[in-house]
């Protein structure tokens, strides 16, 4: 009798099949969840953190110059109603 590594890939008997087989068996008893796609945790992507942090701090820096903007308009409005005498900080008797 030949051996089973003489015979070319054609003449083997099925033997990868018989493996692939008793080893599903195995996995399937086994291993319940073996099939299920687990979520991977990765590291921090430091482009995305790159790109989140320069958007906080774009949008908190607009909002604080929005405020000084608006305070400096109130500002430039309460001496322009002083010149124009409509206003005045002495208190009257």
């Amino acid at each position: 009798m030949v051996g089973l590594g003489r015979l070319n890939r054609a003449q083997r008997p099925c033997e990868r099949a018989a493996n692939t087989h008793l080893a599903s068996d195995l996995n399937s008893k086994q291993m319940a969840g073996g099939r299920v796609a687990h979520a991977t945790l990765k590291g921090p992507s430091v482009v995305k953190e790159i790109f989140i942090g320069l958007t906080l701090g774009l949008i908190a820096g607009g909002m604080w110059k929005m405020h000084h903007w608006n305070e400096q308009r109130k500002t430039r409005s309460f001496y322009d109603m002083l010149d124009k005498g409509q206003i005045s900080v002495v208190v009257e008797e």
